[in-house]
């Protein structure tokens, strides 16, 4: 019949484009050790994940087991020995510096357990840095960091410097810095360790949800199982592995 519409071919075409997007985060057998006196300390032993646009992953572990390495390999800042990343289908150690410093600022948030924001600077200027490095306008890189602080219920805030707010406030400011370029990677290195408890389920609940909400994958490296389980996963990083928790 002239005209027909084939409902099954266009599904197919819908289900095969949304299988060809890549992953928010793609890690292949990863390895990374450190050379100590006494030989190489081997910390990742052919690490393997992936984590999808808007999913969130808590990786626990005893101290010092390697979760904060892991999540500096996971975002550039350190180098592996072997092994391939994928963060939105590239692979930051396959090109150069200069490549690998903007998908660093463009496309990977980071939050740490001490925010390390500017104190000279008020809290939507710290927001806004992420976004003058990449040479947005000042003005516009000015009302997107005001429209993430208020996600985060600081917009009030939004002039104060740092030493005047509190733990949580704070941490909340380096929430909206990871996240104001929209990247499609936001990793969280133990965000919550100097928070009470009360603050720190609140922080970090905020932090999931609004990872799942703008669809950016996020990897939180955390002691806390009780935070943990917000995630959609938990994985636990033992001798050098992911596994389950």
């Amino acid at each position: 019949m002239a005209g027909k519409l084939n409902f099954g071919s266009e599904l197919g075409d819908i289900v095969s484009e949304e299988a060809a997007k890549p992953s928010a985060l793609e890690v292949r057998n990863l390895y990374k050790s450190y050379a100590t006196p006494n030989g190489p300390l081997a910390v990742l032993c052919g690490v393997d994940m992936e984590v999808a646009p808007g999913e969130a992953v808590a990786v626990i572990g005893a101290s010092g087991v390697g979760k904060s390495t892991l999540l500096h390999v996971l975002g550039a800042l350190d180098t592996p020995d072997s092994g391939q990343v994928f963060v939105a289908g590239e692979d930051p150690f396959a090109v150069d510096e200069d490549r690998r410093a903007v998908l660093r600022n463009r496309k990977i948030g980071f939050v740490f357990q001490f925010h390390h924001l500017l104190p000279e600077f008020s809290a939507v200027e710290n927001v806004a840095m992420p976004l003058w490095v990449g040479q947005r306008d000042q003005s516009e890189a000015l009302a997107l960091a005001r429209r993430v602080l208020d996600e985060l219920g600081m917009e009030p805030r939004a002039w104060a410097r740092p030493d005047t707010l509190s733990g949580g406030e704070r941490q909340r400011v380096a929430l909206a810095r990871a996240l104001v370029s929209s990247p499609a990677l936001l990793l969280a290195d133990e965000p919550t360790g100097n928070l009470d408890a009360a603050t720190a389920r609140m922080v970090y609940g905020r932090m999931v949800a609004l990872a799942r909400d703008r669809k950016t994958a996020l990897v939180v490296a955390t002691h806390d199982m009780e935070l943990a389980v917000q995630a959609d996963r938990v994985l636990r990083l033992r001798d050098g592995r992911l596994g389950p928790a």
